[in-house]
């Protein structure tokens, strides 16, 4: 069945979806059963299910991932909510020392088929600790999966997918796109749909390849219009997993164009701009036709509500980039330095 829904609703039907498959399926966190979540993703499913299967938990991250952990090891697959990016940090440790470690520290006899959904990134103008980018220091964390959704569809597809997957998958969902409608099948066959680990290029181009994720995927394929109509055809690709990245997918699109420009919310520091440009060089050498370039978030803690717009990269700044990869010019940080 296709259907219009918001990126937040999608979410929501996927997760109905598993729960309805599934009954080892627990959905649980702050305020996602009587009042449906802070976002309303999980709206209705209490009613639906039971207060057992959809948990109204304390406000303790770590204890919320400390529990799912216990219910993963006895054979349950929950589903956890981290209200905002910036709480997720009270669950660091319970989710790099133990979610990430259980499998390999049990030499392989114990999985955490566990799933833990954290609203991610700005653009909506929010307070502080509420407008973060914290994915590469999950993606840094081997035995972790980890994803970022920018479409209704991906949104009920991967949340399905990252449930049904036997190893722990942390899914981002951008803040600024839960409002943001498409076309959804909600009967997706699992078996037959793109893997989660698969990268997608939403639009096709010859000169630049343009690499992104989650909430600035829109504003990539509006510089690709933008940069169009200035005769230059730029190839988006969303990246969907930040980890495994699908190296494949970028090196393949970076071979034909020459060109490659990263962006992304997070700081460029350490960040998955670079890993994709030292594995895209290692790998495309003799392809690129000039330098990488990132366009990222700056080097500072995440900045007043009000001073966000500068921080996060925008449409001018991608088409910066794409005119600084087509005249060979050196890195923004390169010329600061």
């Amino acid at each position: 069945m296709t259907t219009t829904l918001t990126l937040a609703k999608a979410m929501g039907a996927g997760l109905r979806r598993a729960l309805a498959d599934d009954d080892r399926v627990l959905v649980m966190g702050e305020d996602v059963g009587r009042l449906g979540g802070v976002f309303r993703v999980t709206d209705g499913l209490q009613a639906e299910f039971g207060p057992h299967r959809v948990i109204d938990t304390p406000l303790a991250e770590a204890a919320i991932v400390g529990t799912a952990i216990g219910l993963a090891f006895r054979g349950y697959r929950p589903v956890c909510e981290i209200q905002f990016d910036g709480f997720v940090y009270e669950a660091f440790d319970q989710i790099v020392s133990q979610v990430a470690k259980m499998h390999a520290r049990t030499n392989g006899k114990v999985r955490l088929p566990l799933t833990i959904r954290v609203p991610v990134g700005g653009g909506t103008g929010a307070a502080e600790h509420h407008s973060e980018s914290p994915e590469a220091y999950f993606a840094h964390t081997a035995g972790l999966r980890v994803v970022e959704v920018s479409s209704p569809q991906d949104a009920a597809t991967m949340i399905r997918q990252a449930i049904a997957c036997d190893d722990p998958v942390i899914v981002f969902e951008p803040k600024r796109r839960y409002h943001a409608k498409g076309e959804v099948d909600l009967d997706v066959d699992l078996a037959q749909a793109t893997p989660m680990t698969s990268a997608r290029v939403v639009a096709e181009g010859s000169d630049v390849t343009l690499v992104t994720y989650g909430g600035l995927v829109p504003v990539a394929l509006d510089a690709a219009v933008a940069a169009s109509d200035e005769g230059v055809s730029v190839e988006v690709i969303d990246l969907r997993s930040l980890s495994p990245i699908d190296h494949d997918a970028v090196a393949a699109s970076v071979r034909r164009t020459g060109r490659l420009v990263v962006a992304h919310e997070g700081p460029g520091q350490a960040g998955l701009g670079a890993e994709i440009v030292a594995v895209a060089t290692q790998r495309c050498f003799f392809h690129l036709e000039a330098p990488p370039v990132r366009v990222t978030g700056f080097d500072i803690p995440y900045p007043p509500a009000k001073l966000e717009g500068p921080h996060v990269p925008d449409l001018d700044r991608m088409l910066d980039g794409v005119d600084r990869v087509r005249s060979g010019a050196p890195a923004l940080e390169e010329v600061l330095g």
